[in-house]
């Protein structure tokens, strides 16, 4: 079985835009819906700023989407959180669309990000040992 990946945005103009996604990277879904949410229209120095701060535990994500029992941040943000796992996925995508664009030819410090999404991928399932030789 073939399948291919596919991004989940149109492009108007492929020769001035670069595109990157990670698929099935070891990340939580929510955060990574709240992180995409963060990052989204930032240029992608600031961006990149932005997750080094977040995986140094310096500054908060906001957490917009599901948000219950999320504690308030300092600095009046509101709920919020430090995903350091998604923040290391989200590096290596913005790392991978920054490498495509220099092979394209495009100014790396003009990137803005314009579309930013992550949707859960598969799960592995698992079972528990149960007693007398069950598992559930």
């Amino acid at each position: 079985m073939i399948v291919m990946a596919t991004y989940y945005s149109t492009v108007s103009d492929p020769a001035t835009t670069a595109q990157a996604y990670g698929r099935d990277m070891p990340c939580s879904p929510k955060s990574g819906r709240n992180v995409a949410r963060a990052i989204k229209g930032m240029p992608v120095s600031r961006a990149k700023a932005f997750l080094e701060d977040v995986k140094a535990l310096k500054t908060a994500v906001p957490f917009k989407v599901r948000v219950r029992k999320i504690h308030h941040r300092k600095g009046g943000m509101g709920s919020g959180k430090y995903p350091v796992q998604t923040v290391k996925c989200m590096l290596k995508v913005l790392e991978s669309a920054e490498a495509n664009a220099e092979y394209k030819g495009l100014d790396k410090d003009r990137l803005v990000i314009t579309h930013s999404t992550a949707y859960q991928g598969n799960v592995i399932q698992a079972y528990t040992p149960r007693a007398q030789g069950r598992a559930t």
